[in-house]
């Protein structure tokens, strides 16, 4: 690949290259709006998506591997991958989270499917939105649509606490969107309408917040102690007022466990010759390699965003940013 200055994202250690050809789908396949990735331990690719194939599998160099999930979600929103490489699928419509293995097959299944509790109850679940797992195993979800809320069950799916309600201040939210914990057991919420991500300790406790963010949506932090924190910000407008206001999103933060930016990479305007277009960002994930992989709700987005323009043949619901080794840098870059 020839690589120029004009093509890379991002800056300093975390410098990319967009690879919109990466994946491989079957003759006639096509996604129809993918809500989030997963990676498991080999560096395989799920897409979590809202059309006939709710989960589709890929390796590490793009190609099909399989598909599963007909007919068993009504929304998909959120995976995340444990550990043990199971897969634990977040099903906001249905007020419900599923685990299961890699292949398909149904391991445990928290909340009622298609029973949602009384809205903004802050009981388990009204529009669940995510699920993460501790490093000694309790599952911890974001209860976010109908409610302001997280849940922590024990790695049996019992039901532990909740914590949170309506609101902006410390411990309140609005849209708890996404969720993760790091190697010694910090919860991070991503407090989507707040701007914002809330640091908690592992029974709830506010401890923080890290702020100079744009509708964190998407979020996924590395395994181990002190990891990196990959972010997707929709930067979604909240009015057509700001659909045409620079420096605010969607893109792609990286920071470290501090809060700090240590890279940023994002355009809004889809066609524009850039190297990065994004619509609708959702969903993000980093593979062993620190490559980054984009959820991109990009036709729904074009569709809030642009009502009276035609929606154009060919919109990316999925990104894949290859990380450059610094031999692959352009000579004084």
């Amino acid at each position: 690949m020839d690589i120029k200055s004009s093509t890379i994202l991002g800056s300093g250690e975390f410098r990319y290259v967009n690879e919109p050809n990466w994946m491989k789908l079957p003759p006639g396949w096509k996604f129809s709006n993918v809500s989030d990735i997963g990676i498991d331990s080999k560096d395989n690719v799920y897409v979590f998506d809202r059309g006939p194939r709710p989960v589709t599998v890929f390796d590490r160099d793009g190609n099909f591997l399989r598909s599963w999930g007909e007919g068993a979600f009504k929304r998909p929103h959120a995976i995340h991958i444990g550990p043990d490489d199971s897969l634990w699928l977040t099903d906001d419509a249905n007020s419900v989270v599923r685990k299961y293995t890699t292949d398909g097959n149904l391991l445990m299944t928290l909340g009622t499917p298609g029973s949602s509790t009384p809205y903004m109850s802050g009981r388990p679940f009204n529009g669940c939105t995510h699920t993460a797992l501790s490093p000694s195993g309790e599952i911890y979800v974001s209860d976010g649509y109908g409610n302001s809320a997280v849940h922590k069950f024990s790695p049996d799916g019992r039901h532990l606490l909740s914590w949170g309600e309506p609101g902006t201040s410390e411990g309140q939210f609005n849209i708890p969107h996404n969720i993760t914990c790091d190697g010694d057991g910090w919860v991070y919420v991503a407090d989507r309408e707040n701007h914002r991500v809330q640091v908690f300790d592992k029974n709830g406790k506010y401890e923080t917040q890290w702020n100079n963010l744009h509708k964190p949506c998407g979020m996924y932090m590395k395994p181990g102690r002190c990891p990196l924190c990959f972010i997707a910000e929709s930067g979604a407008p909240a009015s057509p007022s700001n659909l045409y206001v620079p420096n605010i999103g969607p893109r792609v933060t990286i920071l470290d466990r501090k809060g700090t930016v240590l890279s940023r990479f994002g355009e809004r305007n889809l066609g524009d010759g850039g190297a990065a277009h994004f619509l609708g960002m959702h969903g993000i994930a980093a593979d062993s390699h620190d490559n980054i992989f984009v959820a991109d709700l990009s036709s729904q987005q074009w569709k809030r965003n642009y009502p009276d323009k035609p929606e154009p043949a060919e919109l990316p619901p999925f990104h894949r940013f290859r990380k450059l080794k610094v031999d692959e840098l352009p000579v004084g870059g």
